[in-house]
Parts: C-alpha cells; structure tokens; sequence
C-alpha cells in the first residue's frame, strides 16, 4: 500500500506544481523565457509566522495566564478553581485565534490584491470534496477508538478536565476547542501554503510541515511524529482543494469524537480527570 499511496501523493503534487508555475511565456524579441520576478509573499508570510509563533509561545500559554492571574484572584473564583481552569483555556484558545487567524488575515488584508477567500476560506466546490472527509474520518476512527481504551488516553482527555460536570460546560470546552482548529487550519494550510506555492509550488508543503511538526514538541513522540504524516495529507488536499474545510472538519470531529470516548469511559466506571 505504501507504494501507490506514495505514487498517488507524487501525482498530486505534480498537479500543483504545474499549477503553481505554468510554461514560461516567451519575450518578443528572443526565445528566451523572461526571469520570474522576486515575489514578497514568503518574506511577508514567514516572517508573520514566526512573530505569530513567538507570541503565542511567549504570552498565549496557559501557564503565562498563571503567571500573570493566579488560580487565587477572586474574579476567577468558582466552584474551587474550575472557574480559573476553563478561563485559562479561554486564553490559550484567544490566543490561538489571534495569531492564527486574525493577525495572518490582517496581514492579507494589507497586501495589494490579495482577497482572503484565496487563502483557503472560499467554501466553492466544497461539496465535491466532502466525501475525502468522510473517508479520512472513517478511517481514523478504529484507531481512535483502539487507543481510547488505554490509560494514558484517559488520563488526557479532555483537556478541560471538569467537561463532565455539565452539558455547558462540555459545550463552552468543546467550542474553545473547535476554534483554536479553525484557526490552526487557516494558518498553516491557508496563509502559509496559500502565499507559499506562488513560489515555490508544491514544496511549500514541507516547509509548512517543519513548524506544524514543532508545535507538537512537548507532546508523546508518536503524537509528534503523526503530525509530518497528518500535516503532508491535509496540506495536500488544501493546495489540491483549494480550502481548508477539510482540514477543519476532520480535526474537529476526531477531537470531538476523543472527547466523547473519553467521558463514555468516565461514565463506565473509569475516574474522571477532573476527580
């Protein structure tokens, strides 16, 4: 399987690249092809990454949300320190949102003919992508559901570990969640392949891959290691596609689904992690 999946992926970015770069044009007075011009997206792209990065490793951790608003304060207060907790989650998941989408998305905004719908967001033709979804998220969900019965898994999931406690609560955790997807998606697989390919076609893949890999540091090995392997498929289907709903959905959903197998555990017996 490993050889037509690899000829298949081949394939794909043979199609990008020929999209990315089409037969140079001819100049009138030779037959020398002209020399493409220096393009300012991957300056202004990779330098908008690494400042998004070094803010939100710097100020958009959980833990500078202890440094800066103890678990004490009063205005936190509720219930013990759950109140503190899915606060601090509101600024982790803020943060994301900031510098995954709105600060990328205001640097599209400031470049001269650039539209944002381009960069992944334009939902034309989703409809016939739908079922790679379907079938990305089909095929995950054995190995989900495998691993959900392992302690270390239980022991993780959710994150917010007082998500049992309500309906609301699961909710409010579960949107924070989702959001923070919405605008991982849009950043690696809409801003950076997006603006990237222009120049360096089908390769912007790779150089997309190295930082999704990193924010994974911290993370099980195996979890890591997944993350070159997840981000070579979504970032494929992204340039191919042209959208990032794809990637939205099945992160989404598999998130949701860990979640939900996690507190189907709680509820059998299995001690909560809020417990």
């Amino acid at each position: 399987m490993i050889g037509p999946f690899f000829r298949w992926v081949w394939k794909q970015w043979s199609i990008i690249h020929e999209e990315s770069f089409p037969p140079a044009t001819r100049t009138k007075k030779s037959d020398v092809p002209e020399r493409p011009r220096l393009d300012y997206r991957p300056l202004v792209v990779l330098l908008t990454v690494a400042v998004s990065l070094t803010l939100q490793e710097y100020w958009g951790e959980r833990s500078q949300f202890a440094e800066w608003f103890p678990p004490a304060a009063d205005a936190f207060r509720w219930d013990g320190q759950s109140r503190w907790v899915l606060v601090s989650f509101v600024w982790w998941s803020g943060w994301r949102f900031f510098g995954y989408l709105v600060l990328p998305a205001l640097v599209v905004l400031c470049l001269p003919g650039e539209r944002l719908r381009d960069y992944g967001l334009s939902v034309k033709g989703f409809s016939r992508h739908v079922w790679i979804y379907v079938a990305l998220y089909l095929a995950i969900l054995p190995v989900v559901y495998g691993v959900s019965h392992t302690t270390p898994f239980q022991r993780t999931y959710p994150f917010y570990k007082f998500a049992h406690r309500s309906t609301w609560e699961f909710l409010a955790w579960e949107g924070l969640y989702a959001l923070q997807f919405l605008s991982l998606e849009f950043f690696f697989r809409g801003f950076m392949l997006q603006a990237l390919r222009r120049s360096i076609g089908a390769h912007a893949i790779w150089v997309m891959i190295v930082p999704y890999c990193m924010i994974h540091y911290g993370k099980p090995m195996s979890e890591t290691m997944g993350a070159i392997l997840a981000g070579l498929v979504l970032g494929t289907l992204a340039l191919r596609t042209k959208s990032i709903w794809c990637g939205v959905l099945i992160h989404v959903s598999v998130a949701v689904t860990m979640d939900l197998l996690a507190l189907t555990h709680c509820i059998s017996g299995v001690p909560c992690r809020g417990h």
